[in-house]
């Protein structure tokens, strides 16, 4: 699916200083990225709107050194999309909200950081973000908001088409937030 995981230490070629001109292209197709935000791997997908529906132009993720520090790890994060951005050009970046997990505060911490950096990143390149829970994400794509992940794999694999189950769930999770992205947008705004 897409490209190989991206790794820490992946050249930041192509990184913007400044937010690239946007034109409004009626004719140019709306490109999502879907992000599920985490600190050791963030997942991400790239999905393009097309009279036929969803078509996916690449997923994967990009995952941080362990054993670096906080600030390295956001960064590496932040370079994985720069060049994400770069490549795509996407219209917009749909991303999960950050919501506190009682049993574990520490993770949701973490994942505020990296989402820090997907969200420093959109800002830089001039993209809109919208923000789903998780709740949302998995009811629209399968009728349940206490869909498994398993459940959501499968519905995101129908979506698409796609040959086998996308993994890792971190992949699969931004596949989901793409798609609930897709399919709101198609109903509120079209």
């Amino acid at each position: 699916m897409g490209r190989p995981e991206h790794s820490a230490g992946r050249s930041a070629a192509g990184a913007a200083a400044s937010p690239p001109a946007r034109t409004a292209d009626p004719r140019r197709d709306h490109v999502v990225l879907g992000v599920d935000p985490g600190l050791n791997r963030t997942g991400y997908a790239v999905l393009r709107r097309t009279p036929r529906g969803p078509a996916l132009c690449e997923a994967g993720i990009i995952s941080t050194r362990r054993g670096s520090s906080l600030a390295e790890r956001v960064h590496e994060i932040v370079v994985g999309l720069r060049q994400l951005f770069e490549d795509y050009r996407p219209d917009v970046l749909a991303v999960e909200q950050v919501f506190s997990l009682v049993r574990n505060p520490k993770s949701a911490l973490l994942m505020a950081h990296a989402r820090g950096g997907i969200l420093l990143t959109a800002v830089d390149y001039g993209v809109p973000v919208v923000h789903y829970t998780p709740t949302q994400v998995k009811r629209l794509l399968t009728g349940s908001g206490r869909a498994s992940k398993e459940q959501i794999q499968r519905a995101v694999q129908n979506e698409l088409n796609l040959p086998q189950l996308p993994e890792p769930h971190d992949v699969a999770d931004a596949f989901a937030v793409a798609l609930c992205h897709y399919y709101s947008r198609r109903v509120c705004c079209e």
